[in-house]
Parts: structure tokens; C-alpha cells; sequence
């Protein structure tokens, strides 16, 4: 049978227009570049803001009497920590421990919203959906009606205060407030995956050709494709679902430990095995590095070798605008992931020298 075409973003016809290269992710057309190039938009967030239409995202409502304690269920963070208004980054986990998809949670007054990878909706879905277990909740997926943009950079929060009444300044990290925004009505989170300050706007669907274009253009924020959100969030050290983790590795491998809360008080998903390996000790490491010689890169996929075994491959690689150089993450045996460590990469069949260095590559600027 043929692959299903690729789903579109309500703002499809836009990028277009504006010249947009197009491609499959996530099962979506999405734009990875504008005419102006993925540096140019790196940059712009970096050093004024950018925009990107992240509208692939999946978005999953859960309401009901017991919503809470689901969620808990279903995720490794602990979802009884936040207070309506805030959000969390967390992980949805295989009985092994290790990713079925990495997420965001957000706890409203009346409900929890999970927010997943696009290329994992379905998935994530059924999982979600199996863990029910008669809990009186009621779960709906709600992404094809959800629009989503990422507003990101230092100029972030200037070009959107005077679009809202919301007093987004006071927003704090990791918060999020409702309100509408060029007269659509958004939730407002200060969140990204960018390393930058900067906000994520949830509206309808059929709201988000009003909000680009109040958001997006001359004077206003520079569009941004895939290509950029990849190289700022690999500079900022975020981990990329289907790269640096997937369904071989746990949280803890992953660095990604302060997610994960063994003594929350809910039976999640996972558990057992991830209190096994954390009193076992984790028998490798993410890292970030990066090559040592001039011009030679290190892609996706390429082997890692250590005294000339392949201990694994290239997670995430390439050369990025700020960190001008040649960097990557790759998980090496825990002796070796400390910074200085080196390794070779197999670049086109030559070994080429690495070095493992501290994360992130280039300093977040997140608002505390």
C-alpha cells in the first residue's frame, strides 16, 4: 500500500509563497529554509527574533476527575509538582525505561495537555490511550484543531507585548498564561527549543494565518524553517526525538535524569526498570563533542569508535552558525564521557579525531 501524502500546516500556502524549500517531516510538509538561508534565520534568533510555524506538534487533552493522577501515570516528571499556568518538559517511557516520545505537559485549571513529536502522534496516542485502565478521564486528540507557533529570540518578548493585553513579561519560564494575541485567542508559553527567550502561541487552527502575519515579515520577526530549530537547538544541547533518543534509550543515559522523579509517589511507566539501572549505574552517556581537524564534519549516522571498536554512531552532527565549528552528540561508554575524552568518528571511511566537550555548545539565554 502507498505511503499516506504528507498532512499540511494552515500555513502552507504562505510558506510557498514566501519561497519556503518544502519537505516530509513528521508526516507534514514543512519548510526547512526561506530564501535567505538557514544561517541568516540561525542568526536572526540568536540576535533579534525568528518565527517558526510548528503547527506538526500533537497536542493530547486530558480531562476529567483523575486527569492528574493519568497524567502522572503516563509520564516519568511529576505532574503533581505544577500548579495551574505552568508547564514541564518530561518523557512518556516504554516498560524498559526508555522513550516511546519525549513531551511538554501543561497543567490548566480544568485540564492537562501533553504536547509530542509529530512524526510519534499516533503512537503516542495509542499508548496514551492503552494506559486508560478505567482511570475517569476522558482523552482527546486534539492536534489537527491546534495551531502553533514559535516566537524566539532576545526581541522576542518586545514584538509580542504590544499584540496582547496578557503582561507577557511577567510570564515566567516555564509558565504560560490566556489571553488573545492580535485578536486570536492564544495560550501564551514561555518556552522553546531554541536556547532562547522566546514563546510557544497555541490557538486554533483557524486562527494562525491571522497570527503570522501580525507576528511574521519586515520589521517583525524573520520566518524560520526545520533547519534553523535544528542547528539552534543541537547548539543549546536539546535532544531530538529519532536522534539522540529513541526507543534503545533511557533518561538517564540521555542526561536527562532530572526529568525522571523514582520517588513521585506514581507506579508511571517505566519505573522499575529505571530504579534497576540507576542502582545498577548507566553504562553510557550522551555527550557532546566536537572535531578536532578542520573541515570535516561529523552527519547523523556516521561511526563512533573508541581504540578502534564502533561503540556507537553519530546522534546529531553538523556546523552550526554560532558555535562555528564542526560539533555532534554521540553516547559513549560513562568512562569516557567526561569532557576532553576522544574518540574517532568515520567520516566517508577515514577515522577522524573528536573530542568530547561540556553541554550546551553554546549558552543558553533562557529567562530564569
Amino acid at each position: 500500500m502507498a505511503d499516506a501524502a504528507p498532512k499540511r500546516t494552515p500555513l502552507y500556502d504562505i510558506h510557498v509563497s514566501l519561497g519556503a524549500k518544502m519537505v516530509p517531516f513528521g508526516g507534514y510538509e514543512m519548510p526547512v529554509t526561506y530564501p535567505r538561508g538557514i544561517a541568516a534565520e540561525h542568526r536572526a534568533v540568536r540576535e533579534a527574533v525568528g518565527l517558526f510555524d510548528v503547527s506538526h506538534m500533537g497536542e493530547f487533552e486530558v480531562t476529567g476527575p483523575d486527569r492528574n493522577a493519568f497524567v502522572q501515570r503516563v509520564t516519568c516528571n511529576d505532574v503533581g509538582a505544577l500548579r495551574s499556568g505552568q508547564a514541564q518538559y518530561s518523557a512518556i517511557l516504554t516498560p524498559q525505561g526508555t522513550f516511546v516520545d519525549d513531551c511538554l505537559i501543561y497543567r490548566f485549571e480544568d485540564r492537562v495537555m501533553m504536547v509530542v513529536n509529530a512524526a510519534n502522534i499516533a503512537r503516542d496516542w495509542e499508548h496514551v490511550v492503552d494506559q486508560k485502565r478505567g482511570a475517569n478521564v476522558r482523552l482527546r486528540d486534539v492536534s489537527d484543531e491546534t495551531g502553533l507557533l514559535a516566537l524566539q529570540g532576545p526581541q522576542a518578548e518586545a514584538l509580542l507585548a504590544p499584540l496582547t493585553p496578557v503582561g507577557v513579561a511577567t510570564i515566567p519560564y516555564y509558565h504560560f498564561a490566556e489571553g488573545k494575541v492580535a485578536g486570536a485567542q492564544c495560550f501564551i508559553s514561555r518556552t522553546g527549543y531554541t536556547g532562547e527567550d522566546g514563546f510557544e502561541l497555541y490557538c486554533r487552527a483557524r486562527d494562525l494565518e491571522q497570527l503570522w502575519h501580525a507576528l511574521a515579515g519586515a520589521g517583525r520577526a524573520e520566518p524560520c524553517g526545520l533547519g534553523a530549530r535544528d542547528t539552534l537547538r543541537l547548539e543549546a544541547g536539546y535532544p531530538l526525538y529519532g536522534n539522540d533518543i529513541d526507543d534503545t534509550v533511557t533518561p538517564l543515559e540521555a542526561g536527562l535524569a532530572w526529568i525522571v522523579k523514582l520517588d513521585k509517589g506514581a507506579d508511571f511507566t517505566g519505573l522499575a526498570a529505571l530504579k534497576r539501572q540507576k542502582l545498577e549505574g548507566v553504562k553510557r552517556r550522551l555527550v557532546g563533542f566536537k572535531m578536532t581537524e578542520p573541515r570535516v564534519v561529523a552527519r547523523h549516522g556516521y561511526g563512533v569508535f573508541l581504540d578502534g571498536t564502533c561503540v556507537d554512531v553519530v546522534r546529531s552532527g553538523t556546523v552550526t552558525p554560532t558555535a562555528n565549528r564542526a560539533i555532534g552528540m554521540t553516547y559513549l561508554p560513562v568512562e569516557h564521557a567526561k569532557p576532553d575524552a576522544r574518540f574517532e568518528v568515520d567520516v566517508r571511511g577515514k577515522r577522524a579525531p573528536a573530542e568530547v566537550v561540556r553541554l550546551p555548545f553554546v549558552e543558553r539565554k533562557t529567562k530564569k
